[in-house]
């Protein structure tokens, strides 16, 4: 069986004093605490501003020395750009996380494009082309891309279609493009308020067991507002065996 690793989308949320932190437990530590219950995170403040090179060497000095992150791509490459001629963008975004790449933890980086950005496979394979080495990972929210050629030029360059689970695209699908899978758990269908219901934690852990028999997972719950995120990847790395 290949690796299951399960998180959340960020730790920084109020909500989750008293559920997953102590309610006296400073902010500062709250990493330190959230890496006590899981071995990954997905780091989204990058999505909007520069990472800090000492803010991420010590996110690398709080958490355990098997911990991975996965980093969010600045919505200037994704939103602004649009994917167009960011070559020295790209250089300038992975220089603060050189600290997490030397320590081994940097994992995937997720490069989510916005729901208006139709397919555009010339841009697509400029993108491809310029790719530092390492794991990347792209979400698709419009239905366009959800096409043979699209997957193709994924497979050829071993970068991750994301799964982005949320009741309002039923286009996305469940292909493999990578020797790895990464998993976006945005909003619950069946529970309340976009918890995930233990049903859909059930389907959901069926479906990994499966698809881990040849595949590395990387599964991150996005739903976070109530402590929903927290709660529902402990209940899913329990039902795998993982938690």
């Amino acid at each position: 069986m290949k690796r299951v690793r399960i998180g959340c989308s960020g730790w920084m949320y109020d909500d989750w004093r008293g559920r997953l932190y102590p309610e006296r437990t400073p902010k500062r530590r709250w990493l330190e605490v959230y890496a006590e219950h899981f071995d990954t995170v997905e780091v989204n403040s990058t999505f909007y501003r520069l990472a800090r090179r000492d803010a991420v060497a010590g996110w690398v000095e709080q958490t355990p020395a098997e911990f991975v992150f996965a980093v969010k791509a600045s919505r200037y490459l994704t939103h602004v750009k649009r994917l167009l001629d960011v070559r020295d963008s790209v250089a300038r975004f992975y220089e603060p996380l050189e600290p997490m790449r030397d320590a081994g933890k940097l994992g995937p980086v997720l490069w989510q494009l916005p729901e208006n950005f139709h397919r555009d496979d010339q841009r697509l394979a400029g993108w491809l082309e310029l790719l530092p080495s390492g794991m990347h990972a792209i979400e698709f929210r419009h239905e366009s891309w959800f096409a043979p050629e699209v997957l193709a030029a994924l497979r050829s360059r071993g970068v991750a279609l994301v799964i982005g689970d949320h009741p309002e695209r039923t286009f996305q699908t469940y292909d493999a493009t990578a020797s790895w899978r990464f998993i976006r758990f945005h909003y619950g269908s069946r529970g309340r308020a976009g918890n995930y219901s233990a049903t859909e934690i059930e389907t959901w852990a069926r479906r990994i067991a499966q698809w881990r028999r040849r595949e590395e997972i990387y599964a991150y719950f996005n739903n976070d507002w109530r402590g929903f995120a927290p709660a529902n990847a402990k209940q899913l790395a329990a039902r795998l065996g993982d938690g």
